[in-house]
């Protein structure tokens, strides 16, 4: 297999796995942190998502890791097929709920203003959190697509 830049088991492909992990972090903490998220679904949807997004990402950056500091290679065509299924499901679900609690967000703010009519919503950190899902998935698909990069090399 070739060595692509952020490929499992080098310090691209940790650097990514962080960035996921902390981004998924981030948003979780904006939203949660934010008075009503749980009243509206796909708010509640995008924690979850992020947090199987961290989750995920965590334990592979753990085996990241582990891979540098022994040496190991993770070029396995079996461990890279496991890597490409659950890096495209869980960027497909965090796509998915980043999309709906944006669109909930932008009804929020600018079509129905519900954001002035009731100031007790939190909607600049509805908005935030958002942001940072989006960027979660931005780096969720860099590594869905060197991953399928490294699956079709094999």
């Amino acid at each position: 297999m070739k060595v692509v830049v952020g490929s499992p088991g080098t310090v691209g492909g940790l650097l990514l796995r962080t960035g996921q992990c902390l981004f998924a972090g981030a948003s979780i903490a904006f939203m949660v942190s934010a008075s009503g998220f749980s009243s509206y679904t796909a708010f509640c949807y995008l924690v979850a998502s992020m947090g199987l997004q961290a989750l995920w990402s965590l334990g592979l950056g753990c085996l990241d890791t582990y891979a540098l500091r022994m040496k190991r290679d993770l070029h396995n065509p079996i461990l890279v097929s496991l890597f490409v299924v659950g890096d495209w499901v869980t960027a497909t679900l965090s796509l998915a709920a980043a999309c709906s609690s944006g669109g909930v967000s932008v009804l929020f703010s600018k079509d129905v203003g519900f954001c002035s009519a009731y100031p007790q919503l939190s909607c600049k950190k509805f908005e935030i959190s958002v942001v940072l899902a989006f960027t979660t998935w931005l780096f969720i698909a860099m590594s869905s697509l060197v991953m399928f990069w490294l699956l079709a090399s094999v």
